[in-house]
């Protein structure tokens, strides 16, 4: 596994674990269970699907699983989007996190876009 690898699975974990304190936060403080779910799940599958893309048994899965990381993490974006134009709480300060995610997504389409360009590992 390459540095870069690393960085990105890094903030791939750092992303999951403020979105699990924000949902625990949203279930036990606002009783918010819907869309709070759903940004639990996409934003923790993020690092899972690039965990996955890194025992992927050829360049194709590898750019696939990588893909579908960076779908979640657009999803991810989405339902935060959806929670701040609620403004489920003042105390909670949620701006960051949208532009957090923005700035991960990039951060993910640039090292997918790297990928897609360089020589296959050898699987």
């Amino acid at each position: 596994m390459e540095y870069e690898d690393n960085i990105v699975l890094t903030k791939a974990e750092a992303f999951a674990i403020r979105i699990i304190k924000l949902y625990r936060y949203l279930q036990k403080e606002k009783d918010e269970k819907i869309m709070s779910k759903q940004l639990l799940r996409c934003g923790t599958s993020v690092g899972a699907n690039l965990t996955e893309s890194n025992d992927a048994i050829s360049h194709a899965e590898f750019i696939a699983k990588t893909q579908i990381a960076l779908k979640e993490c657009s999803e991810s974006l989405y339902w935060l989007k959806l929670l701040v134009q609620q403004n489920t709480s003042p105390k909670y300060n949620m701006s960051p996190l949208p532009l957090t995610a923005r700035r991960f997504n990039t951060c993910l389409l640039q090292f997918l876009n790297r990928q897609k360009t360089t020589k296959p590992r050898d699987w």
